[in-house]
């Protein structure tokens, strides 16, 4: 029986080792949409990603993004900013993507934990048509660092 290349990528080594550690508890591989997507995210460069359901693209997305925001929040505590503007055409999509990154922060959060590393608190809020006065208001006070709107 041939081996499988669990997590072997190049693309996953970039990483900070607790989202790494999050990621290879998981999943098995990096999908090609990640493999390809991370790098040229990771560069700034502007990146299109257009795969099936189930392919990785969530992650292929938002991965940098986690990663940045845990180094930021190991070094020092996370500033009081919206660093990332997710833009939804649909209130459900809005919903579905926060819990999406739900799952990653927790996992991340747990492995550093592990590794004896304060976890940094990162937000992410959804804002649409019916978000009450109150929630916006506490918005502008305390930004979320992901917002999806």
């Amino acid at each position: 029986m041939a081996r499988s290349r669990r997590n072997t990528s190049p693309a996953l080594e970039a990483f900070h080792p607790a989202v790494k550690r999050w990621f290879a508890s998981r999943f098995e591989t990096v999908t090609p949409p990640q493999e390809k997507g991370w790098p040229a995210i990771r560069q700034g460069r502007d990146t299109l990603i257009a795969a099936p359901t189930g392919s990785g693209k969530t992650l292929s997305a938002f991965l940098n993004t986690i990663d940045s925001l845990v180094r930021q929040g190991v070094d020092a505590p996370l500033p009081d900013e919206t660093q990332v503007l997710y833009v939804s055409p649909l209130k459900a999509l809005s919903n579905d993507i926060r819990k999406n990154l739900s799952e990653p922060l927790a996992g991340i959060c747990d492995a550093l934990e592990a590794m004896n590393v304060e976890p940094p608190e990162i937000r992410v809020l959804v804002r649409t048509g019916d978000t009450k006065a109150s929630e916006r208001a506490a918005m502008v006070k305390r930004p979320p660092h992901i917002l999806v709107t």
